[in-house]
């Protein structure tokens, strides 16, 4: 990635439908270059595939409350420890 700060990066938090590349892309092109970040999608418009391919870093259909994101980054977090 062209980011410098991707190293110094716990968790990664983006929308899925992004102009150039979506959300689910940006994971595989991290993981392929070795930054396997636990990542957080957020989206509008959530649908049962898209929902089963994020389950694995976290998902927040829009909107969600202050609750969700705060239990979402914990659980991502916590993953990135283990």
């Amino acid at each position: 990635m062209k980011s410098d700060r991707v190293r110094d990066t716990a968790c990664l938090l983006t929308d899925v439908q992004m102009a150039g590349v979506n959300g689910l892309e940006l994971q595989r092109r991290l993981t392929e270059q070795g930054y396997p970040l636990p990542i957080i999608f957020i989206t509008a418009f959530p649908d049962a595939k898209l929902h089963a391919e994020a389950l694995a870093a976290g998902f927040l259909a829009k909107p969600f409350n202050d609750e969700e994101l705060v239990a979402c980054l914990d659980a991502a977090l916590a993953r990135r420890e283990v």
